[in-house]
């Protein structure tokens, strides 16, 4: 059921939120209940003159949602008379942004930023009145109060037209709702029907309403009808609609519409809003007829005063058969349209008042499209920004840390970018429209605050981890460039100037906006005095200093005003202070009058102040060494060291410099610790939280990090200082160039957008750029008319041409690299022969290039086949192409002759650019001044196409897709992506992010991504790329939403998660190798939509010219027969018809889901539950520098599916534990580990040579699909490879290891063809049915085979005869008697493993336990016989032997003799063939589970087998033997346990106690339980001086364990047996111990009983019921025998629930004495982590919450550690002696886990992102370790210390502690 079904067919808000107890909503200021006489009821009258005071607010909190998705809103209000208004409504579209809608007749104009509508709201008029006169005269209402005669208004609120037309987002679902003073309201309603008021449904019956889904108005929504029948509902009330019919004056105005009489059939029917969305028409006018028309025009074009239409009585005779269908529609602007006989094209003649001449249009009516639907381009969003080359842009002295230590905060013009250091990532923070002037942190960092620049600056709070703007505030000031935030984050202070110049500081109260609060001004000052830098101080949130020229002032915050004190410098006259910083935290018990804060100046003196007497304590000034004098001048004036910015930590200055230096000192600065040298100013510094990391910024528009430990510098951004004016890409390496007003020349690595050469012109200025097509160079062309031609790989100049006089505005390359093509804006034209290295001139014209700079740098381009080259010129009204060898005219496009469009401006139309559209559409694409764009045959330059209005000043930038589907325009500093055919209702869609106009657009070759280049650089990644359909269906009806994992595109995974490029060729289409007569058609489903969707309309004669055109888009959707070529094994085979052949209807991405069900043989691999996410933040120190590696794994992976490799020949042994691959030695049994991927590996391969080692995992949530290539000698992953939606199942190498085959899953079907030579995807298919299994024919390296589901066998051909490599495809006949279900009960027949033998034959097992022989000669099956008596899964043969190994679900691993098998295939078919005659079975050997892989010998005498209980077997067929390799877990592990320094035990799930030798890690004892759970488990000490191990190895004395029943065993390790049982519980036990003296067994249950029982006896001594009705989480013993102070007794133990308390005991065991002596509770929200409340009644629901743990200290027994859930993340030192946490250290993730180390000097939590957290004790820092593919569950450390084990669902990773 839809979730949403709640909400038809409309929802009461005030109802449903319960207005009037305010609990789930709040009102504030005057908001009172009150009798209304109209209305006959109550109502809420919101009073005040300032409406951010007086509102009412739903829900109670901005940080909640309404969820409301009802489409309209309807609010029954009435504004007061006299008074203003103010309505606010959040919204949140489909890609989660959120939109403030906002109307007020307070408003006086329109207007709109990309995340807030400001709409006016022109209150109407009552008939007769003052304001109802006037309003006629000028014929409009009046904006402003409301009118005295205000009367009730019904508002209803179009949100998805709002959305779409203003902004092109797709509305989802209300946010919350604001209603400010001043108004009466009634009630609030949000639905998705459209309701008409003051009609019955009789009437609504009559006009014929009911059938287009409007409905009269429901009574609780209705206001009272009037009295006496004559009054009309108009009368007495207003019905405002927006978007309405009218076209009054403000056109973007929520205003009253006078109503028109409700008559069927005439005028604005009942319920109909407008603009009404007419049938899409396409319009095609030959030249002479004037400009064709695209649906765009109206939704681009600028807005014209209406004319009002004469409209006559009755339509005159036109010719036509009034018999017939004939319609007749009148358009929003006036137009007629007659549509007579849809099908046929139909003549509108309609008269131009202006011309006087009439024009004749012809009509095709689009019979496909229904009423109430319309298109848009998909997917949404097409694009999505990935990284910003650049820092600074206003300025580059702000560059902040995380709290993490791990992200760097900086602007980039006007986005923020929030990048790791680690992997380059970034995130953006966009909303300013202009460049970013200044950013704060509060000290937590989870606000951040930033300001822009501009006449009327903005400030904007943000949610940091959310990236929410949380607030958003203008500024009384100007030119804002500096923001500070107080320490809680409680106020924000700012520093700009008025009006007047002068400098103006202003406060701000910030402390709620987290919770949605508004932000209000505290206190403002004006000073005379200059402000460079102001902060806030840390101790105090109402104090802050301030520096600047001549002055240091400290300010105070009181009674909402600012008074300065100034501190006296002393002599220091015309210093210039550039920064002021605090000392970091100071020690315990200072004051904070005593804090000290420093000052730094341009002349390089520090000045120390002691903040309490305002008074400066010491200066200092800082000079160069000696070393920096001789080699490198200070480029401030002076000896001194010009000190632009510093900042200090507790144990060292960082300053920043004007000569280039980041300098580390001492606090006293007595010398210099480190120094990093930059190639210009550091303006920007920073210290990591934790003192590592050190911060530089430069005024060159670079920014790095110098890490302290290592002394290594490392540079994470580079930027051009001035705009980019051009780029090119260079298609073969991936390079890109750009060049930019600095002087610079700089070329970048797409891929890592690293700079990687920069080469530097300081006399001229470089206007374009050009990349050589074959050769590593490229030419630059600069303004002083020079043409230079650089060597990238020499670093050299290889030929400079001088024949232009002017700056040159375009450059290219002919794309076979023949040719040389520049242009001057002086007009002249160059044609160069780039064969030979000095680059002669082959031609030189003048005056044929339009004059001017404006058509740089792009006036040139140059057609696909490099035949022609078209550009603006001679002027800029024509359009020349010429021949690309000779420069010859070939064709002139006059752009003048061309009528303009009506509604346009009447001046004469340009052309700007030009552009070659890709070859195969034979177009040209011309942009002009009025903003169209006009799309030519590139042969006879007749006009095909023009769209207008594309953006509202100008084009700047355009560029088409190399598959002609998509066009990409730049302008109004936005991107635009567009369908290139212009088919859809909505043709495209806009991004945002440049502040300043865009240069330059282009796709990157392989059509995955998109640059766009102008302040910045910004990458795209483009999404509409390998596509078949560009649409997808909309209506009116509420619609399901599509699954995510039919929506997500694998080339976006890709670009995320491997970074990767895939092949710039398109995947083949998907193959079906079914059987035409066996395919379902109502369920087959085509990959594109149907032919009359993909052409383009054409109209009449323009059918014939342009079919080729046309043709373009439907060459992928053409039926080919497939075959093997000319082999003579293969028959034809053919796909089965789209679905134009069958069903007009688009793929349902449900029925899409339900094709293929999930399979039931246990081969298909299928991941496990896992609900856990790996933690996107984490801080993985360097190899020298962990704390913790890495030792082994206990156990292997039985769910994996063929994840075992074992070679022979050299002995490699290789498998797999969750996500981590080892690599183990069968001689010592050491492991060696490969860690990359992220997700459970499903399956390991090995090429032939045993070089490269491939895994495979598949994909989850964020994660892609990954397939990693590992070199086996250096243990380094050369290549990720990823393209699979889902799981892989299948991975296998060709016989000479020239291809890599992979395979998808049951929701995939995929199989994809890798190059190994690099990696690159040379094609890929999509079987009909899923595939089980690959094998490689031996005998051919370009064949395979599969089997699938539905006994599906194919024969695979990889086909190199063409230059694509391609797939062909054969599927084997298969015998009826091989589809006998036998015994199975449901299902059908699948063929489960496949493997070649000698002689041409392929095995291939089924899960009934058929084998069955094939002749791969003929692709036929020649024989069969039952293997089996279950699924078998592993068949192994080698070429030339006569033996052949199968195994699967029934356990058994069977040896046959298949000698003679090859000659059945010689019995003529018309003998009787006996099933299995001349097999004999060998041997056979029964195993632990289901055989899931294998590895054998080539004479298949010895191998190694996996099963599905993670065990791996030696097999021995000579011998008859079969000796456990690895033995593993098959079920969660509850409790680990040492017993001394030699022996570990675990207790699961299963009932099984395992106990193993702590040295070799075998399992040397195990006890099992049946039908119990073994929860928990503890070894009895062991007395001091006595061994823990007897003579026979076994660990002595026992071992306790608490089992689900309520039942605590004991068992006897000495006789292998259990001694005792006890039953002290009723439910489970959590958890046992002994005590420190083994006298007595502690154990809690789930229901929070804590009993206390006797070893010996078996006597339950005492219960302790304190914690009942919460599970006991936690027990333990103090380790430390010594007494705590105020405690006398020798033993200390606690216990902890899960409701976060702790209780602490002291107990005398012998002595019979045990009391409580402490008792800890610690509070925590009343919600859980993901929001839900917490219901404390229900114990269910301390289950969600992070566990309860604590630990005594093994060092200080005076001390507890304590994590779980609280009011943050947090571990938590208690002191039994003070009675008080003493102190906390902050986690990043909720503990599920915890240990100390017994040496005392670390503990270690593990978290539910798979994270195993080592921290410091003393100091807090911490370390992420990374391994495990689940959440963690334990961690224990070893009795010495020196070992870590981590316990995570069934495995175990051992870590050695090494610090």
């Amino acid at each position: 059921m839809n979730i949403t079904m709640w909400q038809h067919p409309f929802v009461n808000v005030f109802k449903h939120f319960r207005v009037g107890e305010w609990k789930r909503c709040s009102k504030d200021g005057e908001v009172l209940s009150v009798m209304d006489k109209t209305l006959k009821c109550t109502v809420y009258r919101i009073t005040g003159s300032i409406p951010s005071k007086n509102y009412i607010q739903i829900p109670a909190t901005k940080t909640q949602s309404l969820g409301l998705t009802g489409r309209y809103l309807y609010l029954l209000f009435k504004p007061i008379s006299g008074k203003y208004f103010v309505v606010h409504m959040d919204l949140v579209t489909d890609e989660g942004l959120v939109v403030r809608i906002s109307f007020s007749n307070l408003f006086k104009e329109f207007k709109s930023t990309s995340t807030w509508l400001q709409f006016p709201y022109v209150c109407p008029a009552g008939k007769g009145t003052v304001d109802g006169v006037t309003a006629q005269l000028v014929k409009k209402d009046l904006p402003g109060p409301a009118p005295a005669n205000s009367r009730w208004t019904l508002l209803m609120l179009d949100f998805k037209y709002i959305l779409s037309m203003y902004l092109s987002r797709r509305y989802s679902h209300l946010k919350s709702l604001q209603l400010c003073s001043s108004m009466y309201v009634k009630n609030v309603f949000t639905s998705d029907v459209q309701y008409e008021p003051g009609i019955s449904v009789r009437e609504a019956r009559e006009l014929g309403i009911l059938s287009s889904g409007v409905q009269p108005l429901p009574r609780e929504m209705a206001f009272p009808k009037p009295k006496g029948e004559e009054k009309e509902w108009d009368l007495s009330y207003n019905m405002l609609r927006f978007p309405n019919a009218s076209s009054k004056v403000p056109y973007d105005a929520i205003q009253h519409v006078t109503p028109q009489k409700k008559t069927k059939g005439q005028g604005q029917a009942p319920g109909q809003i407008s603009p009404h969305r007419n049938v899409t028409r396409e319009v095609h006018v030959n030249r002479t007829g004037g400009s064709s028309t695209t649906a765009m025009d109206a939704l681009t074009r600028s807005k014209k005063k209406k004319v009002k239409p004469k409209v006559v009585q009755e339509l005159p005779s036109v010719g036509v058969d009034t018999d017939g269908d004939i319609s007749v529609h009148q358009g929003a602007r006036g137009e007629v349209h007659v549509y007579a006989h849809p099908d046929d094209d139909v003549t509108v003649h309609r008269r131009d008042k202006k011309t006087g001449q009439t024009e004749s249009l012809k009509v095709i009516p689009s019979a496909s499209k229904k009423k109430g639907t319309y298109t848009s381009l998909q997917p949404d969003p097409i694009l999505s920004l990935r990284k910003i080359v650049g820092f600074g842009g206003c300025t580059t002295k702000v560059a902040l840390w995380d709290q993490t230590g791990s992200h760097m905060v900086y602007p980039c013009h006007a986005v923020i970018v929030s990048m790791n250091i680690a992997d380059g990532k970034q995130r953006f923070f966009i909303g300013h429209t202009d460049k970013v002037s200044a950013l704060s942190f509060n000290s937590s960092c989870t606000l951040l605050a930033s300001a822009q620049m501009g006449a009327q600056s903005v400030v904007r709070v943000w949610g940091y981890q959310s990236g929410e703007c949380l607030a958003v505030f203008r500024a009384d000031a100007h030119s804002l460039h500096c923001l500070s935030f107080s320490r809680s984050g409680g106020m924000l202070c700012a520093v700009g100037k008025d009006n007047h110049g002068k400098n103006l500081v202003i406060a701000w109260r910030t402390a709620r906006v987290h919770k949605g609060a508004e932000v209000s001004v505290i206190a403002k000052a004006h000073t005379d005095v200059e402000i460079i830098k102001m902060i806030v101080t840390p101790f105090d949130e109402s104090r802050m200093v301030s520096c600047g020229r001549d002055n240091i002032r400290i300010w105070r915050l009181r009674n909402g005003s600012l008074r300065s004190a100034p501190v006296n410098v002393g002599d220091m006259n015309s210093v210039e202070f550039s920064d002021i910083c605090f000392e970091a935290a100071p020690p315990h018990g200072l004051e904070p009058a005593d804090k000290m804060f420093y000052a730094c100046t341009k002349s390089g003196h520090v000045f120390q102040i002691d903040f309490s007497r305002v008074s400066v304590v010491h200066v200092r000034r800082l000079l160069p060494s000696g070393r920096h004098t001789k080699e490198k001048s200070t480029f401030a004036t002076g000896e001194g060291i010009g000190i632009n910015a510093m900042v200090m930590s507790e144990a060292f200055c960082v300053t920043g410099s004007d000569d280039g230096f980041l300098r580390l000192w001492p606090l006293d600065f007595s010398s210099v610790f480190l120094e990093a040298e930059h190639e210009g100013p550091v303006t920007a510094v920073g210290i990591s939280v934790d003192g590592l990391n050190m911060l530089a910024g430069t005024s060159t528009g670079n920014l790095g990090y110098l890490d302290v430990s290592t002394r290594k510098y490392t540079t994470v951004m580079r930027s051009h200082t001035g705009r980019i004016v051009c780029m090119s890409l260079d298609p073969v390496r991936r390079h890109m160039a750009t060049v930019s007003e600095d002087h610079t020349i700089r070329l970048w690595d797409i891929d890592s957008l690293q700079q990687l050469f920069d080469f530097h012109s300081p006399e001229e200025c470089p206007t374009c750029i050009s990349y050589h097509p074959v050769v590593h160079a490229f030419a630059c062309g600069f303004d002083s008319g020079c043409v230079r031609v650089f060597s990238v790989a020499s670093t050299s100049l290889l030929a400079e041409l001088q024949q232009h006089k002017g700056p040159i505005t375009g450059l290219l390359f002919s794309p076979n690299g023949s040719c040389l093509y520049s242009s001057s804006a002086n007009g002249s034209l160059a044609l160069y022969d780039a064969s030979d290295v000095k680059y002669p001139v082959m031609r030189l014209l003048g005056n044929m290039v339009a004059r001017g700079n404006r058509f740089g740098p792009t006036a040139l381009s140059v057609s696909e086949d490099g035949r022609h080259v078209a550009f603006v010129g001679p002027s800029e009204y024509v359009v020349t192409v010429v021949d690309g060898r000779n420069l010859n005219e070939v064709l002139r496009i006059d752009i003048s002759s061309l009528a303009p469009d009506s509604m346009s401006t009447s001046s004469l139309d340009s052309a700007v650019r030009v552009h070659f559209a890709p070859e195969k559409t034979k177009q040209l694409l011309v942009s002009t001044s009025n903003s169209n764009i006009l799309r030519f045959d590139a042969k006879s330059g007749r006009l095909l196409n023009k769209v207008s209005g594309v953006h509202r000043s100008g084009i700047t930038a355009l560029d088409v897709c190399r598959d002609c589907r998509h066009m990409a325009t730049a302008g109004d500093r936005v991107v635009k992506i567009w369908d290139y055919h212009m088919r859809l209702d909505l043709n495209f869609q806009v991004s945002i992010g440049h502040s300043e106009a865009i240069q330059q657009v282009q796709f990157t070759p392989d059509s995955l991504g998109l640059i766009s280049v102008g302040e910045g650089i910004f990458v795209w990644d483009f999404y509409g790329a390998n596509r078949d359909s560009g649409t997808v269906r909309s209506s009116k009806k509420p619609l399901l939403k599509p699954d995510d994992s039919f929506s997500r595109s694998p080339v976006r995974r890709s670009l995320d998660i491997s970074g990767c490029s895939l092949p710039r060729t398109s995947a083949p289409k998907p193959v079906t190798p079914t059987k035409l007569d066996g395919v379902d058609r109502d369920n087959v489903e085509s990959d594109s939509e149907t032919a009359e969707h993909e052409v383009e309309i054409l109209v009449g004669p323009e059918a014939e010219d342009r079919s080729e055109i046309s043709s373009i888009v439907d060459e992928d959707a053409l039926i080919h027969s497939e075959t093997l070529g000319k082999s003579p094994r293969t028959k034809p085979h053919r796909r089965p018809p789209s679905i134009s052949e069958s069903s007009p209807r688009s793929p349902d991405p449900l029925q899409e889901s339900r094709r293929h069900q999930k399979p039931s043989c246990l081969k298909h691999f299928i991941p496990r539950k896992n609900n856990s996410q790996m933690a996107q933040r984490r801080y993985t120190a360097p190899p020298n520098q962990a704390g913790l590696r890495l030792k082994s794994v206990l156990g292997c992976n039985g769910n994996g599916r063929g994840n075992l490799i074992w070679h022979p020949e050299t002995g490699l042994f290789i498998y797999t534990s969750g996500c981590i691959i080892v690599i183990e030695d069968l001689n010592n049994s050491s492991q060696r580990h490969l860690l990359g991927h992220v997700e459970e590996i499903s399956f390991l391969t090995l090429q032939h040579d045993a070089q490269v080692l491939a895994s495979s995992s598949g994909s989850r949530g964020l994660t892609a699909s990954q397939i990693c290539l590992w070199d086996v000698a250096t243990e380094i992953c050369k290549k990720v490879l990823s393209y699979h939606e889902h799981q892989i199942v299948s991975l296998a190498f060709s016989r000479d290891d020239r291809f890599l085959v992979s395979v998808g899953d049951y929701m995939d079907c995929s199989i994809v063809v890798w190059d190994t030579h690099d990696y690159t995807m040379l094609t890929a298919s999509k079987a009909a049915l899923p595939i089980h299994e690959l094998a490689w024919d031996p005998h051919s390296p370009n064949e395979f085979a599969t089997v699938g589901e539905r006994g599906t066998v194919l024969f695979w051909l990889l086909d190199e005869t063409h230059d694509k490599v391609a797939l062909n495809i054969h599927e084997a006949e298969v015998p009826k008697e091989l589809m006998d279900t036998r015994n199975m009960i449901l299902g059908d027949v699948a063929f489960t493993c496949v493997q070649y033998g000698g002689d041409s034959i392929l095995y291939v097992g089924t899960n009934t336990g058929v084998l069955s022989a094939w002749d791969t000669r003929r692709n036929s099956c020649f024989m069969h016989w039952e293997a089996d008596s279950a699924e078998i899964d592993v068949i192994s043969c080698r070429f030339g032997s006569s033996r052949l190994i199968t195994g699967g679900v029934s356990r058994a691993l069977r040896l046959w003799s298949v000698y003679g098998v090859g000659e059945m295939r010689l019995i003529p078919s018309s003998q009787k063939r006996v099933e299995g005659q001349g097999l004999i079975m060998e041997d056979e050997m029964s195993l632990d589970g289901a055989i899931t892989a294998a590895e054998f010998d080539d004479t298949l005498d010895v191998g190694v087998v996996a099963t599905s209980e993670g065990t791996l077997w030696y097999i021995d067929w000579v011998n008859r033997n079969s000796v456990r390799l690895v033995g593993s877990h098959s079920n969660k592990i509850n409790d680990l346990s040492f017993s001394g320094s030699d022996f570990f035990a675990t207790a699961c799930d299963d009932g099984s106690l395992r106990i193993y030798s702590l040295n070799e890690m075998e399992l040397t004892v195990q006890f099992q339980v049946l039908e119990q759970s073994c929860h928990c488990l503890s070894f009895s000490p062991v007395p001091e001086g006595e061994s823990s191990v007897t003579t026979r190895g076994i660990p002595t004395p026992g071992v306790v364990a608490g089992y689900s029943d309520g039942t605590v065993r004991l068992f006897d390790l000495r006789k292998v047996e259990m001694s005792l049982k006890l039953q002290p519980h009723a439910v489970a036990v959590t958890k046992i111990i002994y005590s420190a003296d083994g006298h007595v067994i502690i154990s809690g249950s789930s229901d929070g009983i804590v009993a206390v029982s006797s070893p010996s006896t078996g006597i339950t001594m005492r219960v302790i019921s304190e914690h009942k009705g919460a599970s006991i989480t936690d027990l333990h013993v103090s380790p430390n025998v010594e007494s705590v102070p105020g405690i006398h007794c020798p033993h200390l133990w606690l216990a902890a629930s899960a409701d976060r308390r702790v209780s602490v005991w002291s107990s005398d065991w012998p002595k019979d004495f045990c009391e409580m002596v402490d008792w800890l509770t610690f509070p925590a929200p009343a919600f859980a982590p993901d929001g839900t409340k917490i219901n404390k009644k229900d114990m269910a629901h301390f289950q969600q919450l992070p566990k309860s743990l604590a630990r005594f200290s093994p060092c200080d027994s005076d001390t507890i550690i304590y994590v779980g859930y609280g009011m943050q993340k947090a571990v938590s030192f208690y002191s039994i002696s003070q009675k008080q946490v003493v102190r906390r250290a902050a986690l990043t993730h909720w503990a599920t886990c915890l240990d100390i180390n017994p040496l005392g000097h670390l503990y270690v939590t593990g978290t539910g992102e798979r994270l195993v957290k080592l921290m410091d004790y003393s100091e807090g820092s911490f370390q992420d370790f990374v391994g495990h593919f689940g959440c963690l569950s334990l961690v224990k450390f070893s009795p010495s210390g020196r070992s870590l084990f981590s316990v995570s669902q069934d495995e175990i990773l051992v870590w050695d502690v090494v610090i």
